[in-house]
């Protein structure tokens, strides 16, 4: 049920970042298509956020400390990029036009989740 909720919270997010961004966009027309598109890329975005990001991050640990955090944007915009690219390749209907889009969308996406999560209660 966790799993669920995720993959809605993520959905809901990026929905977020497509209706605020101009370059970040899903390219099915009807309804029902962007919905089941937005709940396949949120899983693809999910599976990125668990296997990759965590890999990405302990390597770049200096640097992040470093750049007293910062880079935890920059490492957020290319998992969204990242998963633009995977969504592509899978022949889903998400585009990121570029890496400042990328960041801007990263950061809509960290808030959307963190206040999704505030939102939600916690069953466990």
């Amino acid at each position: 049920m966790k799993f669920l909720v995720w993959i809605v919270v993520n959905a809901s997010a990026l929905a977020l970042a497509t209706w605020l961004l101009d370059g970040i966009r899903l390219t099915d027309r009807a309804a029902e298509d962007r919905l089941v598109t937005l709940g396949l890329v949120a899983l693809i975005f999910g599976v990125v956020n668990a296997v990759v990001r965590p890999i990405v991050k302990t390597l770049s640990l200096p640097f992040i400390v470093l750049t007293l955090g910062l880079l935890i944007f920059v490492i957020n915009a290319l998992m969204l990029m990242l998963t633009s690219w995977i969504s592509g390749k899978v022949g889903l209907g998400f585009d990121v036009d570029g890496f400042w889009t990328a960041v801007l969308g990263a950061v809509i996406v960290m808030v959307a989740t963190w206040v999704l999560e505030l939102v939600l209660p916690d069953r466990d």
